[in-house]
Formats: structure tokens, sequence, C-alpha cells
């Protein structure tokens, strides 16, 4: 039955080249995929005091006269603590779509607001900012456009001030990095932005905040690592970046956060950690990882045991965040030999295999094994013999074509690489497996090629 059928199949020459420009294809699409949907992730960063949340959903939509009221006290108040009243009151309206509809068509209400940044009064700098943010969140078109006018200010506020700066300020640097990086997934930014940003010297004031050390703080540098994010995503000028020391930081970010889990230090490790994977996933992207070795020697295999710390982290606790990591494994594995050798040297290999049950990452563990063994005969020996045939067995007992496809691919470089392997799968009733699949449109090229590697080699 089997070799009738696979006479009605095209020929289809499969080798290494093929599979791997096939491979890059579709990553290059699921990137941009997946660029384009993280640049729509509007994070609402809401934390009232004790005591103030439930004033806060009581809170109600503000009329023209109430938010020019509180505008102008906020402005022109006599006492500190009465400026301060009127401009959380104006934070909690401008919760409200219509509120914030109503204070962008007060003449003049923005250029108040931006002015309140400038108080010598850290508590009227943080409540201002806080207004901002709030209004940086709206979905609205016309009330994003209305806060364009604050960048050029938040430019030069944020980069006018030294590290020093940051210990009283705490508070008012990380609603304003908030601000910023809800500003920066305007549709207008890559034109009016992010060019102004790389322009200046906030990228570098950016990475200060995020280097490792005891300066570090975790709210500041979670708001300016999405910043980060976001400018890298709009791909302007991601040269700009690294030339500035982006992946010398991020990956020192990285080792950094892989020794937080280690000390048991893990709250809110999660929130950094997120945007810190996205950002050099995207960076590497743009430059092989053997080209970037003298920033932050990501050659050294200290990245691959702090990326597998994180890895186990996640799996235990933050099982959403897997794929994230994966997605920067995938990056620095994909043209490193040196890499795939520090995961075949450190024997993590099994606990890679150990995450094909997850259906939400399965895909890319088998892309980062094809970018294993696309090296060539001595990275497949040290693939099979062990569990990796079996897995492959039971993934083609699968339905899904994603899952079963990069499965053939991987089996084709293995058995091209590894004749042995074709021999243990033919006895393991791999045809058999592989039949299920042949009327597969989808599957069928790649099924028949496997097929032939595994027969005539």
């Amino acid at each position: 039955m089997w070799s009738h059928r696979l006479g009605r199949l095209r020929p289809m020459a499969c080798g290494v080249e093929e599979l791997r420009q096939r491979r890059r294809e579709r990553e290059a699409e699921m990137r941009k995929a997946r660029r384009e949907q993280q640049l729509i992730s509007k994070r609402l960063l809401r934390e009232d005091a004790p005591g103030e949340a439930e004033a806060a959903r009581a809170a109600t939509v503000l009329g023209e006269a109430e938010v020019q009221q509180f505008l102008r006290l906020a402005q022109r108040g006599t006492e500190e603590k009465e400026r301060e009243k009127a401009l959380v009151s104006l934070r909690r309206g401008l919760q409200h779509p219509e509120t914030q509809q109503t204070f962008i068509r007060l003449e003049g209400s923005m250029r108040i607001l931006v002015g309140l940044l400038t108080s010598s009064r850290a508590l009227l700098q943080l409540e201002a900012a806080r207004c901002l943010h709030e209004l940086s969140h709206s979905e609205h078109p016309a009330v994003a456009e209305a806060c364009l006018p604050a960048t050029s200010y938040l430019l030069t506020y944020l980069s006018g001030h030294s590290s020093d700066f940051i210990s009283p300020h705490v508070a008012v640097l990380e609603a304003l990095g908030y601000a910023l990086s809800q500003l920066l997934q305007a549709k207008e930014a890559p034109e009016k932005i992010i060019p102004s940003i790389l322009d200046s010297t906030l990228p570098q004031h950016m990475l200060l905040l995020m280097q490792p050390g005891p300066k570090l703080n975790l709210g500041v540098a979670v708001e300016f690592a999405w910043c980060l994010h976001y400018i890298i995503c709009s791909q302007v000028n991601n040269t700009l970046l690294i030339t500035h020391g982006a992946l010398s930081t991020l990956g020192l970010l990285l080792l950094d956060l892989a020794e937080a889990v280690q000390r048991m230090e893990d709250a809110g490790l999660e929130l950094l950690a997120c945007p810190v994977l996205r950002c050099l996933s995207n960076l590497l992207t743009e430059v092989e990882v053997e080209d970037v070795g003298g920033q932050m020697h990501f050659k050294d295999e200290r990245v691959v045991v702090a990326l597998f710390i994180l890895l186990q982290f996640f799996f235990q606790k933050q099982p959403s965040l897997l794929p994230e990591g994966l997605w920067l494994l995938n990056n620095l594995t994909a043209n490193s030999p040196t890499l795939c050798t520090s995961l075949l040297s450190l024997d993590l290999i099994e606990p890679l295999l150990h995450l094909l049950s997850l259906s939400n990452v399965s895909v890319l563990v088998l892309t980062i094994l094809c970018n294993i063994a696309e090296k060539g005969p001595a990275y497949c020996q040290w693939l099979w013999p062990g569990p990796l045939l079996p897995c492959l067995l039971n993934i083609l007992a699968l339905s899904d074509p994603e899952v079963v496809g990069q499965s053939l691919e991987l089996l084709q470089l293995l058995f091209l690489y590894r004749p042995e392997a074709s021999k243990a799968f033919l006895q393991q009733s791999g045809l058999q497996a592989l039949e299920r699949h042949q009327e597969d449109v989808q599957l069928q090229d790649r099924v028949h090629a496997v097929c032939q590697t595994a027969l005539h080699g």
C-alpha cells in the first residue's frame, strides 16, 4: 500500500539548504506577524495608593468646567496640597474616554499639563505624569495625536537627568517612561517620534536606566525596556541602538535576571524579563550572533545557561513567557555553531525535549532542534541515539500540520547526517506513522521526502 501511494507523489529533492531556506522564510513571516502584534500591547499602569482605589472606581466623567477648574487649581493653587489634590481628581477623571476628549478640546490644556512637569515639586510632577499616561493610554486617535506635542518635552526632560536624579524621582521617571511607551505605539511614532528619540541622547539614558547593579530600579527599568522594545519593533534604525551597546546592556541584564532567580529574588522578575527577551530576540534578527560577540560575549555559554534558568522559572511560574525565551534561543542558535555546541555539551537537549508536550511552544522547540541538526554530522551525533527519535515518533501521531511539518524537517536532517537513525526509525514502525499524513496537502511533499531518505538514503 505504501509504495503504491508513494508513486502518486512527485519526486522531491529536499537538501539541507532547501530545508534551511524554507524554515527561514517561515520564521520571517512569523516574526513579522509577531512584531505587528507586539506593537499593539498597551499596558495600563494604575497603582492607586491604599484607600484611593475605591475613590478611583467612583470617579465620574468630568465636564468642561470641572476640567478647567482642576487645571486652574493645579497651576495656580495657593497650597501645594490643593494643587496635588486637583491633579489627582483630574487624573481619575481622565480614566474615562469622555473626559479625555473634553480635555484635549480645551485650548492650552496640554500646555498646562506639560508645564506642571517642570515643577520643582516631585509630587506635582508625578501626578502630571500620571495624567499624561492616562491620556497616552487612550484608544481614541485624536487623544493620542494631542499627546504628540508632549513628546519633545519628554525627550528633553528624560535626556537631561543623570542616574543620580533617579533616586528622588523614581515614581516620576516610571510614570513618564510608561507615558512614552504608550506614545511609541501610536501609528505616527515611526515618522514623528522615534526619529527624534534616536537623534537625542535618550537611547543612551534608557540603556543606563537598564544597567544591572545596585542603582537598578525595577519599575523604571521595566518601563524603559518597553520603550526600547517599541523602538526596536519600528525598525527605524536598530543598527544605531546596537552601536550604542543595546545588545551588551540587554545581555548583561539577562544574566542578572537569571542570577535573581537563583537567589530566589524573583518577585516581579517576569515584568522585566518579557520586554528584555523581546528586545534581544528582535535585535538579533538584525545581526548574526557570531558578529556581536565583542559586545557581550554572546558566544559565551553563560548566555545559554542563563536562558535555561529563566525557561525553567517560566515553566514553573509563568508559562506564558516560555515562547519569549524560546524565540531568543531560536535566534541565538540559528547561525551560531558555537551556541549550538554549548547546548549539546551542557546536556540541555533533554530539558528542551520536555517542552515538546506544550502545544504553544512545540514548533519553536522543534525549530531550535533543526538549527542544531543543520550544523552537520557532528551535531547530529549528539542528537541520536537518545530520546529525540521516540519524541518525534510521538509527534507524528498528532494531527497539527505545523507541528508535524516541523518534525518532518528535523527527521530529514537527522536521516541525511545520521543514516543509522533512519534504520532505527524504520524498525520502530516509522513508515506507518508517516502514512497517516501522506494525503495532507500541506505535508505530503515532506512526507515523501522523509520516506525516500529513510528508505534509500
